[in-house]
């Protein structure tokens, strides 16, 4: 691929985002008729699946849009910062990368969604009406309150939090609203509150802005002119193939992407962990500020609709949940209940 690409140009960025612009189309293919298996066959044999083909496709399309569009400017910015700093790239980057973070919290809902997603604000009535009393209850200034057309893809309920300052916003999957009562949406979002005010929002910024930086910094290690380690993966590429593999951006980048893995791995398990600690924090806000019994009635709905698995293995849990499991929460907020009794 090297090889080829050099006999169109030699120019780092153009070199760069070609290279990985034909893996990424590349694998894209290869991944093809596995995603569409998995969502026209697996998906639908357990009633999940309302994707049609025409969805299927215009999702694929403008994600691959999207990679060109902020992936490839991204990446071209970041080389140009590469070639005009040196070494110490990576402090400039970083920058670079935490606002693009912070930007993208804060208008993915605006930006991004719309493009695959309706979003409507939810209607006056009962359920904002409870929505806002809680929330003025616990101090949360909370204004947009949004539907998402979540069927339009899958039966499967979910709700989520997103945005800081003022543009933060709830956004209810329309399939939850159709299966949950008031009580227990209103728990649902007092989860969802019970992280912004558990300030697991902030500190999950703070967490990614420190892994950015510390695989720009081991990146940068990498594609030191003078990386003894890029130098020797060409070498044994170039060995390997038959075909001079000269050292550059996206070679040095193809190093740091083989041996930044199990430092990356090490990480997920460290960011999982937090991750089910907040969201048991989560639900303990929920419990004490609102009703243990309506956010454990949801839980278990959004198991049963979602068929998850009530007793996945320990080992599995601990290395690939972000959550703990239903049951784990369920025994958790039934502790929170007892305690409301007693007291």
């Amino acid at each position: 691929m090297d090889a080829m690409i050099r006999q169109y140009t030699h120019h780092p960025v153009l070199l760069a985002l070609f290279f990985f612009g034909v893996i990424g189309f590349l694998s894209s293919l290869l991944s093809l008729p596995f995603d569409a298996y998995h969502t026209f066959v697996l998906e639908a044999d357990f009633g999940f699946n309302q994707t049609t083909i025409k969805t299927f496709i215009l999702d694929r399309l403008k994600g691959l849009l999207l990679s060109v569009i902020l992936g490839g400017g991204l990446l071209s910015l970041i080389i140009l910062i590469y070639n005009s700093t040196g070494n110490y790239f990576w402090i400039i980057a970083w920058g670079v990368m935490t606002s693009f973070m912070i930007f993208m919290t804060m208008f993915y809902s605006n930006l991004i969604v719309p493009l695959f997603n309706k979003q409507k604000p939810l209607d006056q009535g009962p359920l904002r009406d409870a929505i806002e009393q809680f929330a003025s209850k616990v101090g949360f200034k909370l204004k947009n309150i949004y539907i998402i057309d979540g069927s339009k893809r899958s039966k499967k309920a979910n709700a989520y939090f997103t945005g800081i300052g003022m543009k933060k916003r709830i956004v209810l999957y329309d399939t939850l609203i159709q299966d949950h009562t008031t009580e227990e949406l209103v728990a649902v979002l007092a989860h969802e509150i019970g992280h912004y005010k558990k300030k697991h929002t902030l500190v999950g910024i703070i967490l990614s802005v420190f892994q950015t930086g510390i695989m720009l910094f081991i990146l940068s290690l990498f594609i030191r002119k003078d990386s003894l380690v890029a130098q020797s993966l060409c070498q044994a590429l170039s060995g390997f193939s038959g075909i001079e593999i000269r050292q550059s951006f996206h070679a040095g980048i193809l190093a740091f992407g083989l041996l930044y893995s199990p430092l990356s791995f090490i990480l997920g398990l460290i960011m999982n962990q937090i991750s089910r600690k907040h969201e048991y924090a989560a639900d303990s806000f929920a419990g004490i500020h609102f009703n243990s019994s309506a956010l454990m009635d949801a839980l278990k709905k959004m198991s049963v609709n979602n068929l998850s698995n009530l007793r996945p293995h320990p080992a599995y849990v601990y290395f690939y949940y972000s959550h703990p499991t239903l049951l784990q929460r369920l025994h958790a907020l039934e502790k929170i209940k007892n305690q409301d009794n007693i007291l």
